[in-house]
């Protein structure tokens, strides 16, 4: 995204950064830098900091984020540049002519040993029991620059309350260094505009709406301010001593299901370079920990493909073959809980357009208290289902009161990655020195259910599958690997041509079926606008995430994040994925065994709306 100064209080659509010539030399040149004394060479218009990290120099920052406009609030990044009387901040300092900049004089050092004593003195608690201990940045800062000792005293006494009120997101503010990462990621990042800052001064403070409780409030609990701020003021509403005590009660089957990017991403908290696989350690793990049965999402992934392919199909015929003007194209994916709270807060009046379809994790969750409680032989009641995920929002999700059609809490608790690590710590074990094994059965895992990780995954999951149907053939790309799905711009688009199709799909002969994907509820704007405008009526699909590179980027991943990092989580995705021997969600032998033994009517009939589709079978409609 493109680098500005946040001045806006309300959400606002990202525009093209249109850079023009000017006075000061030709846009993509070159110009010189002088850093302690060694002369480099950077495009013009390159920050002071920019210029260092590219030439690995070290220079501390505490507001910046490479995700995030520039906002230069904390000041820890302040050098000395010749002929200045002031120290200003490198991150925001553009390099437009020939400068000599020192990053380390005694100047510097003190300036930036005195804001780090000043943020230190407003910073209420002590280390040891604080969830971010070992990966705080102002801990990392504290010890970079020697603070033995408080210069400007030390908060003793909370000045605020705790707010615990979301399922997602919980707010210390007494931990709040005002960076403002979190206002530029809600406002900016996400355009939700839950959070911002408020007064003026020593006042200043981040607040809610009318500083109510986050529950209360816009929040689509997609988690992303967690992952960017420094400290310990944000955190994920953490279920893990309720998952302890059920896996220490005798009574209780605990079922854990683990989601594709948790697995992408969980070596990261053990030390591991991004894109290190952990996906059959973490099995071990959880066994070892005391889980009854370890299962694996991509199979209701692949469940969630063939009730929400089926649907789009239907919806086609309804409208080229019955004529039903009321049918709502395109269909949007609604596995992504933050994306449905965004569109619920914003755009209330096109929730026609979503899929009925639940999310994979609550699809799981109704199977295994109904399906695989019979298979196994257990009573509901005994059971608890525990999701891990990449996502805070999921914790929302789960506990939505309309997500009990297994006549039980369908899901009890959601973990995200950070948590389970935590877990597996707590244990007494290191995962990376952990055997593999496998999942457990009756419930198998395909390549087609693990891309649902990445942007774009759903949508090509589907089409694989709604190819195949309509056509009797596999979609037309090498490996079924449909590369136009793939990719992080913020939205894309493109088309599968639908030929030769079997006698039963005639209507679609000819059929150019387009579809568009986004991720980021930044970019998720920019789609709804354009629905509410008119423009999407040649489209027939879109698959939306509401975290930036979709669920690899959850606000339940390892901290840090950045564009580079979940690349690698992307590209581990991709790569399991086509090491797998099915990539089809409609050839997945667990598939075919639910709809032979259970879900006997097909995909989108009555027993499976009653468990794995809401808003329509909340009306009493089925489509049939």
């Amino acid at each position: 995204m493109e680098k500005t100064q946040h001045t806006h209080r309300a959400p606002v659509s990202h525009q093209p950064l249109v850079v023009e010539k000017g006075n000061l030399g030709e846009i993509g040149s070159l110009v010189e830098v002088e850093i302690n004394g060694i002369p480099y060479k950077v495009p013009i218009g390159t920050t002071i900091l920019e210029a260092c990290r590219q030439n690995n120099i070290h220079i501390p920052t505490l507001c910046y984020h490479e995700d995030l406009c520039l906002a230069g609030v904390c000041r820890i990044c302040v050098v000395e540049v010749e002929g200045m009387k002031v120290l200003p901040t490198s991150c925001t300092f553009p390099i437009t002519n020939r400068i000599k900049v020192r990053t380390t004089s005694e100047k510097v050092r003190k300036a930036r040993r005195h804001i780090l004593d000043l943020l230190l003195s407003e910073h209420y608690g002590e280390c040891y029991s604080c969830h971010r201990n070992g990966n705080c940045e102002l801990q990392t800062l504290a010890k970079e620059y020697g603070v033995d000792f408080y210069r400007f005293g030390h908060i003793t006494e909370r000045r605020h309350k705790v707010d615990k009120s979301s399922y997602s997101v919980i707010r210390d503010m007494d931990k709040c260094i005002l960076c403002k990462r979190c206002v530029r990621t809600c406002i900016d990042l996400q355009e939700v505009g839950a959070l911002e800052a408020t007064q003026r001064g020593d006042m200043t403070t981040i607040s809610t709406f009318l500083d109510k409780p986050l529950a209360d409030v816009i929040c689509i609990n997609c988690g992303q301010c967690i992952n960017r701020c420094p400290t310990a003021a944000l955190k994920a509403n953490d279920p893990s001593d309720e998952i302890w005590a059920a896996i220490d009660d005798p009574e209780m089957h605990v079922v854990i299901q683990t989601a594709p990017s948790p697995r992408s991403g969980i070596g990261e908290e053990f030390g591991c370079e991004p894109g290190t696989s952990m996906t059959y350690k973490l099995n071990t793990a959880l066994r070892m920990i005391g889980f009854d049965a370890v299962l694996d999402t991509n199979f209701s992934a692949d469940l969630t493909i063939m009730e929400e392919g089926t649907e789009l199909l239907l919806r086609l015929k309804k409208l080229l073959v019955e004529g039903d003007s009321s049918v709502k194209l395109p269909q949007f994916t609604s596995c992504s809980p933050g994306w449905i709270k965004y569109i619920e807060h914003f755009y209330p009046d096109f929730l026609d357009y979503l899929s009925s379809c639940k999310s994979p994790q609550q699809m799981f969750g109704a199977v295994i208290k109904t399906f695989y409680a019979q298979e196994r032989n257990i009573d509901p009641n005994k059971i608890v289902t525990v999701a891990l995920m990449p996502c805070s929002a999921k914790k929302f999700e789960c506990n939505r009161p309309e997500m009990t059609d297994s006549g039980f809490k369908d899901v009890d608790y959601g973990l995200t990655t950070r948590e389970m690590a935590q877990m597996i710590r707590e244990a007494g074990l290191h995962l990376p020195e952990l055997q593999n094994s496998a999942f457990d059965e009756p419930f198998g895992d395909t390549g087609s259910g693990l891309i649902f990780g990445a942007t774009g995954g759903v949508m090509e999951s589907a089409l694989r599958t709604a190819y195949a149907l309509v056509t009797g053939r596999p979609v037309p790309f090498e490996n079924l690997q449909i590369l136009p799905c793939r990719g992080f711009e913020g939205v894309r688009e493109a088309s599968v041509l639908l030929e030769n199709v079997l006698p039963d799909w005639s209507f679609l002969e000819g059929v150019n079926l387009k579809f568009m994907i986004a991720h980021g509820t930044a970019n998720a704007k920019k789609v709804m606008d354009a629905l509410a405008r008119g423009e999407l009526k040649d489209i027939h699909f879109v698959e939306i995430m509401a975290c930036p590179g979709g669920c690899i980027g959850g606000g339940g991943q390892p901290i840090p994040t950045s564009p580079e990092i979940r690349q690698k989580r992307a590209e581990l995705i991709y790569n399991e994925a086509a090491d797998l021997e099915i990539n089809e969600s409609f050839r997945n032998p667990s598939i075919k065994y639910i709809y032979e033994k259970f879900l006997t009517e097909g995909p989108c009939r009555h027993l499976s709306h009653k468990l794995l589709h809401t808003h329509y079978v909340k009306r009493g409609k089925y489509i049939d």
